[in-house]
């Protein structure tokens, strides 16, 4: 089984929930659409929880969001998976992160992993000396891997899991108060949105947005769980 939900932010809770309830294994597979967490403070801390997370009877496979850690920045290893390459680490073989560009062969659809998002809190969190992540963004070269790939493929596929959203479909409605969105940067989102105005696509699904939500043709994702139905 596939199974797909939003940001977790090191809370875990809703996972367990999803492992008890379906008697998950490893073989079962849940998306997190970024903001997971695991490499987060980049110490003992993010082994611990790795340590705990390698217990769960099923395989997280994780986007990059922008309160996190790149793998490739840290002693992560590469392997096919789906036909496509993730970073993992041996001593946690059902954790698995995807790379940003890679489309991933899975039950026979197409699906691209398009992670990374700006942090509209990045000031607060400078100034008071928290965590923020300099390469939060794709960078222009992972945007020219992920259109390369696009390319090979004729710009069709079945599934997109980003973390953020196309420019269109961000959910205004749901901004933070107060927020000088002036200060926002939003070349993510207008990427994306270049990405979706060439793209056949069947679903795309996100997270960043901390709201269970359709956007458009967007399914933004947070709290809840859901079963994918894949295509045949």
């Amino acid at each position: 089984m596939y199974y797909i939900t939003g940001d977790t932010h090191r809370e875990f809770e809703k996972v367990y929930e999803l492992c008890e309830n379906n008697d998950t294994t490893e073989n079962d597979v849940l998306i997190i659409l970024g903001d997971v967490g695991i490499n987060f403070y980049c110490d003992s801390k993010d082994v611990a929880l790795k340590n705990e997370l390698s217990q769960l009877p099923i395989t997280l496979f994780c986007i990059h969001g922008n309160h996190e850690e790149r793998p490739f920045n840290l002693d992560y290893e590469e392997k096919e998976w789906n036909e496509g390459v993730v970073y993992y680490e041996e001593e946690y073989p059902n954790l698995l992160f995807a790379k940003d560009g890679e489309i991933y062969n899975i039950d026979g659809n197409k699906c691209i992993v398009l992670g990374g998002a700006y942090s509209v809190d990045k000031y607060y969190r400078l100034a008071n000396h928290l965590e923020w992540f300099e390469d939060e963004q794709p960078s222009d070269e992972i945007k020219e891997y992920a259109e390369q790939k696009l390319d090979e493929i004729g710009w069709s596929v079945d599934f997109v899991f980003s973390h953020t959203v196309p420019y269109d479909y961000r959910p205004t409605w749901n901004f933070i108060p107060g927020l000088d969105e002036s200060r926002v940067d939003n070349s993510t989102e207008e990427w994306l949105q270049e990405i979706e105005n060439k793209l056949s696509y069947k679903e795309w699904f996100a997270g960043h947005f901390h709201v269970d939500s359709t956007e458009g043709p967007i399914t933004l994702m947070f709290d809840e769980i859901s079963e994918l139905m894949w295509y045949e």
